[in-house]
């Protein structure tokens, strides 16, 4: 107790309870008052990250040749030279808005995204998870957490192009945009040229699409409240562990196991983005499939905000998971969305010392007779899907999107554990599968993960759609057990 409060006491004027109330209220006060300065401070916080206009001016992120070296795209002779752009955003009706991308260089192009269904980028779980917590949040999670990069034909009712010096007029082979794979609102814009008959990149830009439209986009299409989800959406929790009830995303009318081989002793090949992203990958000696199951010696490019890709940021992996391949089962399903009997393949891997471990790889709701025969080499063009619930394509154009809003779709692709688990299939490093029929059998049906980012395909394993028996064909090429993990 103070001299002066003692004083007081000591002469009678208050009682011990009175003074012990004196610093008792000055806490209080300051109490209050810590409270009221925070309830500032977030009411701030909240008006600068989710205040939006109907018109807004937003910039752009753009990175040079030297100051982005790790990027993968086939860079056009003009890259960098019609930059310096702003994105002007505006609002047209409750989903619709238009993307203005233009310039303070006069030789720039101004480039104009009409009409944009935004619904169609934001994450929209299927009916039928609803009814099942997990499933939303599994559905939502993986949907903002892969890319999803939708093209525009330039002569497309939604494409406007004028002004500059008439290269891009000429020129524009592709016009894009993509939701990156990060936190909710890293959007990017990309535009195309051709160049020795081949896509080339010429702009590159990256923007943050406004948090407050995207809250109410999400809230208008799902009817529940953003703040449910937003953790999830805007830094990324992992599920890992969320029980995955399958029979909730699809009715199983027959199963069978099927023979399956693991090509581990054939030369990796590669083509597509994993071409272009070999430089991505920190690795050595990668020669045969089953090296990539071998000592963990493989790290990814990490792919950071506001969505490129850095060596300075490795990943790892947990390739350990795919162990010995225990068995194939093929199964015919009714899916929610669709009249049609599909198919679904799981395969599993038992992995015994020292993890103990069951992984189960389960792809789901594919029309094997829309799945395509291809060469090795034109893998890119089979079903090339991510990982998720209700997640659409890597790369569409925006017509077939229109068409097939991913959120209506009856293909998903999990990861679970023996007792139907969610296993982070980021951090065992694989984003999804890559299915196609071989090009001389139609009964063989090849499968090839995907890894993280897509860097690399991950093991070639190839189905048998029928008995061995009924099956006249070719042999398959020899086959070899993946290595155990010692």
């Amino acid at each position: 107790m103070s001299t002066s409060l003692w004083h007081e006491y000591t002469n009678n004027r208050v009682t011990l309870g009175e003074i012990m109330m004196k610093p008792a209220k000055k806490y209080l006060w300051t109490g209050f008052y810590l409270i009221a300065v925070v309830g500032i401070v977030a009411g701030i916080w909240f008006q600068n990250r989710y205040s939006v206009r109907d018109v807004m001016k937003i910039p752009i992120t753009e990175f040079s040749n030297s100051q982005y070296p790790e990027d993968p795209a086939n860079r056009s002779t003009h890259y960098g030279r019609y930059s310096r752009r702003e994105l002007q955003l505006v609002k047209k009706d409750s989903t619709h808005f238009d993307f203005i991308f233009d310039s303070t260089d006069s030789r720039t192009a101004k480039v104009v995204f009409k009409n944009i269904d935004v619904s169609l980028f934001v994450p929209i779980a299927p009916e039928w998870t609803k009814a099942d917590r997990n499933l939303e949040k599994i559905a939502f999670v993986d949907r903002e957490w892969n890319r999803q990069q939708v093209s525009f034909n330039p002569h497309s009712e939604h494409i406007e192009i004028h002004g500059g010096n008439g290269f891009e007029e000429a020129n524009l082979y592709s016009a894009e945009i993509a939701r990156n794979c990060l936190n909710a609102g890293l959007w990017e814009v990309l535009l195309f040229t051709q160049e020795d008959g081949q896509k080339a990149l010429y702009y590159h830009g990256w923007f943050t699409f406004p948090l407050g439209h995207y809250k109410r986009v999400f809230e208008e299409q799902n009817k529940i409240s953003y703040w449910r989800y937003w953790w999830s959406l805007e830094h990324w929790v992992d599920p890992v562990g969320t029980p995955v009830h399958l029979e909730a995303l699809r009715k199983v009318v027959l199963e069978e196991e099927v023979e399956t081989a693991f090509l581990g002793d054939e030369f990796i090949f590669t083509a597509g983005e994993q071409r272009r992203k070999n430089k991505t990958v920190e690795a050595r000696n990668l020669v045969v499939w089953k090296d990539i199951f071998g000592e963990e010696n493989i790290q990814f490019a990490a792919f950071i905000p506001p969505g490129r890709y850095s060596l300075e940021n490795l990943r790892k992996n947990e390739y350990w998971r795919f162990g010995k391949l225990q068995k194939t089962i093929l199964r015919n399903i009714h899916a929610p969305s669709s009249d049609k009997t599909l198919s679904e393949i799981e395969l599993v891997f038992e992995v015994r010392e020292p993890h103990h471990a069951v992984t189960r790889f389960i792809v789901s709701g594919i029309d094997l007779d829309a799945v395509p025969q291809l060469p090795n080499t034109d893998y890119p063009k089979g079903l090339y899907m991510p990982m998720g619930i209700g997640v659409p394509p890597f790369f569409q154009d925006y017509e077939y999107l229109q068409k097939n809003p991913s959120y209506k779709g009856h293909y998903f692709s999990v990861m679970l554990d023996d007792q139907g688990n969610w296993i982070n299939h980021h951090d065992v490093a694989v984003d999804g599968p890559v299915i196609y029929k071989d090009k001389d059998d139609p009964n063989l049906l090849h499968i090839l993960p995907l890894s993280y980012e897509r860097h690399l395909l991950v093991g070639h394993f190839v189905m048998k759609l029928q008995k061995v028996q009924e099956v006249v064909a070719p042999p398959t090429p020899q086959a070899t057990e993946l290595p155990q993990k010692s």
